[in-house]
């Protein structure tokens, strides 16, 4: 649909206020979310009020529910609407004087609902139609909303399962929890297909699902699958601009999940998009050029061979570029895009385009995905992202390297080529496998021969392999206890925040007061901007107060040094570099005590199937905050911090050194 031109100048100014010249300026950077406006005082002690009752009826729900689990699930989706009038309240949120209305309106929203739960019932749990719901995420225990267009056909006693549609929203840096609920309240958004769930994310916010919002997609779609009967092989995700790129981000890291994928413009790598339409000079440091291959979906194009895709671009939109540069990609490949043009259209979807986008999409879906293709084609660069449907990748060679698995099912055999690859498995779930259960499955690695385990009666199948020097075997994987790189324990640093974490607080003296300080700065840093990048409030805990529980569910971001912090004094002679009252200490060099500290993720030595961080949060600034290509990892595995260089707006001080551990969590040399 074509906008009329005086919307379309509107919103092609506040394109160019969001990405501008003047965001090319990282000493002058504007502050994301920006600051609202003043409401009446009379309006804010009223909403103020408001909020206070709601929050008292939540916290006697949660006593009051505590022994009917299946309404106390239900919990957050009341705290959603207390949270998003709160939060605009406390943080400067509102950004219209009309939106003080809509806020009265939330509050009774979320009054009614924690009224409905007391009574024992929850009349939303039936709605057809937009109905906005919430989950408490693993991550840091906050509350997050999403939107859910629920169809008209669905019946709750009903067994029929349903296709789920994903949207990823644009950029909007007034986006705030708030925003979100009132718009997904009333609009019903781009593509509504008949029988279908919609489920528009939040995605914590305005970082084109990255990071924690990567994971809202997962924790959403496990909240929805609670609920309500969800077709597993006909999911489809799609989105436009900025919810463009996360389309493209998810449809070639997890293609396997998809039935298809409908990115409309955006981006698609890191590097050409800055170039072209942010007219950025990049002059990045080789690891953080190493990396870009975290998000670049360009890298990853080859795993579309797993997941039919219709892109979208306007005719003279600049974010053409991005399925630009994929249909490059692609074509180096052997892969044509399917590439749909809006004529003489800008930033928007043309309605011709659009109705042949829901004709492809809608026939691709009504096939839906197959679980256990007899090919798969699979690339990545890192063990956070190692599984395509049946071929999983155990261990690297090398991260940040190219790996590579093209595995094909035979009439006799499995065969499979591998680049880079040190470990891997194949897996089908019960009733999936093909092969013949009444012979032993036969395995080709890279031209060798092997005898894998029987296929079981239920048609599920397992084998694990793994290479020593040119050899493959199949081995057993529960012998393998050894500390090296695995999926979710491979970094960089940014990785550890996304799984639950908890930020660890020194309580002792430091071993001097520049670090100290350096330290407490930091720290605070990382919480504030934790809530307003990622739109929780990161969980804090003194060092002396953390209990083995903590230990054993979270990764922990220990802050100070091994004088103030009395967790990382248990753990400091264990870990790869080392930090002690005479300075920093790396197998190649040393460094002061008073001007530098080591930031590092490693696993930790008290429990190695999870993280414990040193003196850093996630890792991109403000800066990055004004284009959401930039929202990539900016620190490695570990890096030498120059506190006498003041933190900016790009890092935390000076990066005297940084590198990335090797794949058994060894110290390695920096690449340059």
């Amino acid at each position: 649909m074509r906008l009329p031109i005086f919307f379309a100048s509107l919103f092609l100014a506040l394109l160019i206020r969001a990405d501008g010249p003047s965001d090319n300026l990282p000493d002058k950077v504007r502050r994301i979310p920006p600051p609202g406006i003043k409401i009446p005082d009379a309006d804010r002690i009223e909403l103020e009020r408001g909020v206070a009752e709601l929050g008292s009826q939540i916290e006697s729900l949660r006593a009051e529910l505590k022994g009917k689990p299946a309404l106390l699930d239900l919990l957050p989706d009341a705290q959603i609407h207390h949270k998003a009038v709160d939060w605009a309240l406390r943080y400067d949120e509102f950004y219209k004087s009309n939106e003080v209305q809509f806020a009265r309106a939330m509050l009774i929203l979320g009054q009614d609902r924690a009224k409905a739960l007391r009574e024992g019932v929850a009349p939303w749990m039936n709605a057809t139609g937009l109905v906005v719901r919430g989950y408490l995420s693993r991550i840091d225990g906050s509350v997050q909303p999403y939107g859910l267009i629920v169809p008209a056909s669905y019946q709750p006693a009903s067994a029929q399962k349903f296709r789920l549609d994903f949207w990823f929203h644009g950029r909007g840096e007034q986006l705030s929890e708030f925003a979100f609920i009132n718009d997904r309240l009333k609009s019903p958004g781009e593509f509504t297909p008949p029988n279908t769930f919609v489920l528009h994310l939040y995605g914590r916010y305005c970082n084109a699902n990255r990071f924690a919002g990567e994971m809202d997609l997962f924790e959403a779609l496990d909240n929805v699958r609670k609920y309500y009967p969800i077709d597993e092989n006909r999911i489809v995700v799609r989105g436009f601009s900025m919810g463009g790129a996360a389309c493209w981000d998810f449809a070639t890291h997890y293609a396997g999940l998809w039935a298809a994928a409908a990115p409309g413009a955006g981006f698609s790598e890191t590097a050409d998009f800055l170039k072209v339409f942010q007219n950025e000079s990049l002059k990045p440091s080789w690891y953080e050029q190493k990396l870009w291959h975290l998000y670049d979906a360009t890298d990853y194009a080859i795993n579309l061979f797993n997941c039919p895709t219709v892109a979208y671009s306007g005719e003279v939109d600049r974010q053409k570029q991005a399925a630009d540069m994929m249909a490059k990609a692609l074509a180096a490949e052997g892969i044509e895009l399917t590439h749909i043009i809006g004529p003489k259209t800008a930033h928007a979807y043309e309605r011709g385009a659009k109705e042949e986008i829901n004709r492809h999409i809608d026939s691709i879906a009504a096939k839906g995905r197959n679980p256990v293709p007899d090919k798969v084609k699979f690339t990545t660069w890192t063990l956070r992202y190692n599984q395509m449907l049946w071929v999983t990748v155990d261990s690297l060679e090398q991260h940040w390297e190219r790996a590579r698995v093209d595995a094909d099912i035979g009439e006799t055999a499995v065969q499979a080529t591998t680049r880079n690859v040190a470990a891997l498995t194949f897996s089908m779930r019960p009733g999936e496998c093909p092969l013949d259960i009444t012979r032993k499955p036969k395995v080709v690695l890279d031209g060798q021969k092997l005898d894998a385990p029987p296929v079981m009666s239920d048609r599920s199948w397992t084998a694990h392999f793994a290479r020593a020097g040119k050899k493959w075997n199949v081995v057993d994987p529960t012998e393998d206890r050894r500390l090296r790189k695995r999926h979710g324990l491979q970094g960089p640093i940014d990785d550890a925040f996304m799984d639950s974490f908890i930020m660890v607080k020194p309580t002792g003296q430091p071993m001097n007061e520049k670090v100290g300080a350096w330290a407490a700065t930091e720290m605070n840093h990382a919480i504030e901007h934790w809530r307003r990048q990622f739109r929780g409030e990161a969980r804090v805990k003194d060092d002396m107060a953390i209990t083995d529980e903590d230990i054993a569910s979270s990764n922990l971001i220990v802050w100070g040094d091994p004088s103030s912090n009395k967790l990382l004094t248990r753990i400091a002679s264990q870990l790869p570099i080392g930090w002690d009252a005479q300075g920093v200490h790396t197998p190649q060099a040393q460094y002061s005590r008073d001007r530098y500290v080591p930031v590092l993720v490693y696993p930790n030595p008290l429990n190695p199937k999870h993280y414990v961080v040193l003196n850093s949060g996630f890792t991109f600034r403000e800066y990055d905050y004004l284009n959401n290509a930039r929202q990539t990892p900016k620190l490695p595995d570990w890096a030498v911090v120059d506190i006498t260089v003041p933190e900016s707006s790009r890092a935390p001080g000076g990066i005297e050194t940084a590198g990335f551990f090797d794949e058994q969590w060894e110290f390695k040399a920096p690449a340059q």
